[in-house]
């Protein structure tokens, strides 16, 4: 096994196992590989991990990962089509399929892949034993538990088609925006549904019976998106064909009430000869490089009267000079109704922020419908981990609510600089340029005097922060531990829990609406993004209906479940903390403060390490809290490490306070010097 391989065995970072290899002289010598990338047998690995305690418990999916080392894409594929033919069966005929002999599990397989129109060489050539292994997982966990290890096995090449999933809170987004207000929407189709992220965001807030139509031209992938829907929407309607939308449209003649796609961008080679008479394009034959706007005429060709579609798109589909004319068209004909811009870093290509185009299917003439929405998101602050974490994020709520108001009854009014309903025909000069923030920044109106009483306080308010910064450095005098890190024992915070030295608890969401009881109504929900900005509990009880709520105590050790790309938020509850509710998304550990310190304790669950070694999943990666371990240390020694952890908590704190005012400061100041409200010194007054 490689290093990698070893760091994601033991939870911990490669640098980590760099660490092992030079400070740990009977570390096992490497068995293969070059010098620049050895590999080393995984007996004496594993073998060396369990005697320091680094060696957690196998699991399934630690099984199947093992038995598809060194397997081909095609096998992973063969494994891919088996497990999503599992997923149709019941619970009790997958928990019979682990116990089948080898010549039934590779007949089953044969079937699978047949079924799914993917019978070609090789994908019937899959060991039996990795088939069990992927059958009991999926007993066990679940078929998207072992798509996750398949994501993490073999990536797919960059810039194949409907090979970039959504990520799942954009995908609530855009399917709340397609059902929003309409309680008819009874069908719904993605024409390019690659693994069915998207179907199935909306099909979970369908009603039994309602239709869900898909196409992906991978037949693996479509496997993966029937067995998705499978699992999240049972009751509802699944039809997902294999092929190419554009060119070979698996359902002609189809109308339904929403269209939902992530469509590929910038493919040139989506068909324009083939397809320059087709009569689909009723808005104009889209140029060979513009495929986008041939996807946002697919879209609109299959949606019924009334009907909404949302796209996710690259913004310069909005302004490209080759789609004037489509975007045009769009405009005169009443179906375009809404872009929204959204932050970078929601989706790939992560670097840029994407827009949602929201259309609306042939309908009768009704005041209104000449106005476009068009709403600049980009500033908001998101991420796919913040918006999974608290459910319905700010950025959902603002789009959402926005929406709303656009699609209400009453006239919209307009969020300066950020939302405008303008009329279709300002929007036809010479550009028809459709980017929401050419359109809804407007510069605010400045008085000059109270700009500059402005700018002092905040400069006053800023030195302050300054002042408390350089107090908050003075952590104390630290020691090295020597020429080896200092190790100890430790135990996880399940085993803590089943002793009684803490107790573990994590918010949840509750299936009803039911009231809290009338001491617990008028509480605020601490929800991961208030941890995550490192704010007062926020959240509502009327929106936020949690299961079994459970009320903080000072002291407590807040961490969110979302693993970032900067690990996770942790606190330990202060007194603004103290009888608030626990929001989802957030784990509660709470000490006995006779046998463990608080702040102790937070330290060392917020670890890289710890926190890597205790995350599971690949696609939304998420805290197994009962995983982390805690060293067992006495309560003296644990005081002293709290104390200074407690101080890198306040650094951490006063750093973000001053970080926040400083931007503060700068952005006000610059805005005032450039609407000529305040004057910088040696240029003269008029």
């Amino acid at each position: 096994m490689t290093a990698a391989e070893i760091s994601r065995l033991a939870g911990v970072t490669r640098a980590t196992v760099s660490n092992w290899r030079r400070r740990h002289p009977d570390f096992p010598q490497p068995s293969g590989g070059t010098e620049a990338s050895p590999s080393y047998d995984r007996r004496q690995i594993e073998a060396w991990l369990d005697a320091r305690g680094r060696l957690p418990a196998r699991s399934p999916t630690d099984d199947l990962r093992a038995h598809l080392r060194g397997r081909t894409p095609r096998e992973a594929e063969g494994v891919a089509l088996f497990t999503a033919h599992l997923a149709g069966l019941d619970a009790g005929k997958r928990a019979a399929i682990p116990a089948l002999n080898d010549n039934e599990l590779t007949a089953l397989q044969t079937e699978s892949s047949s079924s799914a129109g993917a019978a070609e060489p090789g994908h019937a050539d899959v060991p039996a034993t990795l088939l069990r292994a992927a059958a009991q997982v999926t007993h066990q966990e679940g078929p998207l538990a072992v798509f996750d290890v398949l994501d993490e096995h073999t990536e797919a090449p960059i810039g194949i088609r409907g090979t970039h999933p959504t990520p799942d809170v954009l995908a609530d987004l855009m399917a709340a925006l397609a059902t929003t207000g309409d309680s008819r929407v009874r069908s719904v189709l993605d024409p390019a549904c690659g693994s069915g992220r998207l179907l199935a965001a909306v099909a979970a807030t369908r009603e039994p019976g309602a239709a869900v139509h898909g196409q992906e031209y991978r037949p693996i992938t479509a496997s993966q998106a029937r067995a998705r829907l499978a699992e999240a929407a049972p009751k509802v309607s699944v039809d997902v064909q294999t092929g190419d939308s554009l060119r070979d449209d698996a359902f002609p003649g189809l109308h339904v009430d929403a269209v939902v796609c992530n469509p590929p961008y910038g493919d040139r080679d989506w068909g324009h000869d083939d397809l320059a008479l087709d009569t689909r394009w009723a808005y104009g034959v889209p140029p060979r490089s513009e495929p986008e706007l041939a996807w946002v005429q697919h879209a609109l060709a299959h949606l019924a009267e009334g009907g909404h579609a949302v796209l996710l798109l690259p913004p310069a589909t909005a302004s490209r000079p080759s789609g004037r004319r489509i975007r045009a068209e769009l405009l005169r004909q009443g179906a375009l109704c809404g872009v929204i811009a959204l932050p970078a870093g929601l989706a790939v290509p992560h670097h840029i922020g994407l827009h949602l185009w929201l259309l609306r299917g042939p309908e009768a003439a009704r005041p209104g419908r000449d106005l476009v929405l068009l709403l600049d998101a980009s500033d908001e602050a998101a991420s796919t981990e913040q918006g999974k974490a608290s459910g319905s994020g700010k950025l959902h709520e603002t789009i959402v609510s926005t929406w709303k108001a656009f699609t209400g009854r009453a006239e919209f009014t307009e969020i300066p600089g950020t939302a405008r309903a303008v009329p279709a025909i300002d929007l036809l000069d010479d550009l028809v340029d459709l980017s929401p923030a050419r359109h809804v920044r407007t510069a605010p109106m400045i008085i000059p005097d109270a700009a500059l009483r402005d700018v002092a306080q905040l400069i006053e308010r800023l030195k302050a922060d300054v002042s408390a910064l350089a107090g908050a450095t003075e952590i104390g005098s630290l020691s090295s531990a020597g020429e080896a890190s200092r190790t100890w024992r430790t135990a996880t915070v399940a085993d803590l829990a089943r002793g009684g030295a803490l107790a573990l608890h994590r918010g949840t969401r509750a299936a009803s609406t039911d009231p809290l009881p009338a001491d617990l109504a008028d509480r605020p929900v601490l929800r991961a993004r208030d941890l995550i900005g490192g704010t007062r509990a926020s959240g509502d009880t009327r929106e936020l209906h949690l299961a079994d709520p459970v009320v903080i105590e000072a002291g407590d050790v807040l961490v969110t479940q979302i693993v970032g790309p900067q690990g996770v938020a942790t606190r330990v509850a202060g007194e603004d903390d103290a009888g608030c509710l626990l929001g989802n998304g957030v784990f509660l550990l709470r000490p006995d403060p006779a046998r463990i310190d608080p702040w102790f304790l937070a330290g060392f669950v917020s670890a890289p390490d710890n926190i890597s070694q205790a995350t599971t999943g690949s696609s939304t990666p998420q805290l197994a809290a009962s995983r982390l371990r805690v060293p067992l240390l006495p309560i003296g020694e644990q005081t002293a490490y709290g104390h200074t952890f407690r101080k890198v908590g306040e650094l951490r704190s006063t750093a973000r306070n001053a970080a926040n005012c400083a931007d503060e400061t700068a952005d006000l100041i610059a805005t005032t010097l450039s609407s000529g409200a305040l004057v910088p010194p040696g240029a003269e007054l008029p």
